[in-house]
């Protein structure tokens, strides 16, 4: 997919993989902005009922408005491609920061609040993220946790 452009998002590199599909770092030609394209697999979206399940998901996901939970800009298909465009964080999951060294106790508790106050958010729309786990959680290059869906 890397030099290939979905509608008018230019795919520049692969910055994640995942079970619900693979992630590109990809440039907003209309905006002319970074966003994260993730491609959704086929046998994703080939089932009329999960592709219904999935849209309903995106659509409760996007209507969300907080500055601890990744934007979601679309949802669409080109050439028979399904994808989602959101916002592009930079920087790098909890999962691998923990990894490379052992958080200090007050790190570890302002990422926990910025979650909790970000979960809590999303439950109070009727939003559930039923994936939460380092891996869907980005830490900013400022510090600030972002929470985001795999699904």
């Amino acid at each position: 997919m890397i030099g290939h452009t979905l509608l008018h998002y230019q795919i520049l590199e692969q910055i994640g993989q995942g079970g619900m599909g693979v992630v590109y770092k990809a440039r907003d030609l209309h905006l002319d902005r970074f966003v994260a394209i993730k491609i959704l697999p086929q046998e994703k979206v080939s089932d009329p009922e999960r592709r219904h399940r999935f849209i309903i998901e995106a659509k409760a996901a996007s209507a969300l408005n907080h500055p601890g939970i990744v934007v979601i800009h679309d949802i669409d298909e080109s050439h028979g491609v399904h994808f989602i465009a959101m916002e592009y964080i930079a920087g790098q999951t909890l999962q691998n920061i923990m990894r490379d060294r052992r958080l200090p106790l007050a790190q570890s508790l302002e990422y926990a609040i910025q979650i909790a106050d970000a979960i809590s958010m999303a439950h109070s729309a009727g939003v559930v993220h039923r994936d939460l786990k380092p891996s869907n959680v980005m830490i900013t290059e400022k510090d600030l946790v972002k929470v985001w869906r795999r699904r």
